[in-house]
């Protein structure tokens, strides 16, 4: 999460990349390699049609390389990796933005400071980026940018409290648009959901940035779905796809919107071309594996994959998607619940209730879904659907003789 033009495109959270091939050999034959000279090319990125960040990124190198202990044109270059990791779904970037940080000495300027506590919160690392950001603001208090990451983690980790203070200092710092983006969640998250509505709305108003305007719109979309209106979040999403950038979580959250609607063939055409995000494939093949569509099993085992080598490396961070993957696509009950709980632990936004209240009805184990439905009640948060899924939760015991069995939730999409 993030609130508007903060990191360009940037999104808290995306699903690492690697390769489609076997993880055992990926993990075998990648074996890491420090290159000999700063020219040395490893790796040309795919670029999509128009695409400028290339020259954009040879531009921001060159003002590095010429000021190569100057901080400023460092935190640009970072921040601007960043940002393409998030709207593409590509980690490789969130590499080399972490390779320019790390050049420079501790303790770091406020505006490397910044980008590492982004780079953290990546990572999941929250208690580690929530120090970068209280740094961040140690050495300059007006720093807008560090509230409003610190709001969204807090958000993520559903601290409303917390999350409101960020707001209200970004209200201080007279950043309407932010203060607004913020408060609106805050209000949408804890029970207040037409007010939030309302807030958002209120801050779409107050800015004509696209990037801005893009994020509004796809929280607005996200909570005009959460009221039961699904005309107006459509309505939201189609302008916020309008604006023509490239952007993961927009492109996600359309998808599962399209996929509750019962609409997976709009969702394979929106998805043609994105197959390299890992967040995106699985949208993807939901979708194929709705209308049982030829790419289904390839881009299922690809995922496979790229989750395995994710376990060999020691990556969690992305529990959630994986948890819908083993629910949705491999039927395997008992995994999901197992990765839906640990990420809740860490993560507990509406999409992360949703994956445990779903596998914990799959698996017939009421108790495991207690700490959402305790979220639900504490927080108020209004979506039908969250709700009645917490309630059939609630109802979900487990069955005399049964026991919980592996495969017994259907290999298609919610």
């Amino acid at each position: 999460m993030r609130f508007g033009n903060l990191t360009g495109r940037a999104r808290a959270r995306c699903l690492p990349l690697l390769l489609s091939m076997s993880a055992l050999a990926w993990v075998a034959q990648a074996a890491p390699r420090t290159p000999t000279a700063d020219a040395e090319v490893l790796e040309r990125l795919p670029l999509r049609a128009g695409d400028t960040s290339a020259r954009e990124l040879a531009t921001l190198r060159a003002g590095m390389t010429n000021a190569p202990a100057d901080p400023a044109p460092a935190a640009q270059l970072a921040q601007r990796y960043f940002d393409l990791a998030m709207a593409r779904g590509d980690p490789r970037y969130v590499g080399y933005a972490e390779a320019v940080v790390a050049r420079f000495p501790i303790p770091l300027p406020a505006s490397l400071l910044s980008v590492r506590g982004m780079l953290r919160q990546y990572r999941h690392d929250f208690d580690g980026a929530l120090q970068d950001f209280a740094g961040t603001l140690a050495i300059d208090p007006d720093f807008a940018a560090a509230h409003a990451w610190r709001g969204a983690i807090f958000l993520v980790q559903a601290d409303y409290a917390a999350a409101r203070r960020e707001c209200e200092a970004l209200q201080r710092l007279k950043r309407p648009s932010l203060a607004g983006g913020c408060m609106g969640l805050v209000q949408a998250y804890g029970g207040q959901l037409a007010a939030g509505y309302a807030t958002l709305q209120q801050a779409l108003q107050n800015t004509s940035d696209p990037d801005n305007r893009l994020w509004l719109l796809t929280r607005l979309a996200e909570a005009a779905a959460w009221l039961g209106q699904p005309a107006l979040a459509e309505r939201h999403y189609r302008e916020a796809l309008g604006l023509g950038r490239d952007d993961g979580y927009l492109l996600a959250a359309w998808s599962d919107f399209l996929l509750d609607a019962g609409r997976p063939d709009e969702v394979i055409r929106q998805l043609a071309g994105w197959e390299a995000s890992d967040t995106l494939l699985l949208r993807l093949a939901l979708a194929e594996t709705a209308l049982q569509a030829p790419g289904a099993a390839r881009h299922a085992q690809a995922l496979d994959d790229r989750f395995a080598a994710a376990r060999l490396r020691g990556d969690t961070t992305h529990r959630a998607e994986e948890a819908r993957y083993q629910l949705h696509l491999r039927g395997d009950v008992a995994q999901a619940l197992r990765l839906a709980t640990d990420n809740y632990r860490v993560q507990r936004e509406p999409r992360d209730a949703r994956v445990l209240l779903e596998a914990a009805i799959a698996a017939h184990d009421a108790p495991a879904a207690q700490p959402v439905r305790d979220w639900l009640r504490a927080s108020g948060f209004e979506d039908a659907r969250l709700q009645g899924l917490g309630a059939a939760s609630a109802q979900a015991a487990q069955p005399a003789q049964a026991g919980r069995r592996q495969g017994s939730a259907p290999a298609v999409p919610r």
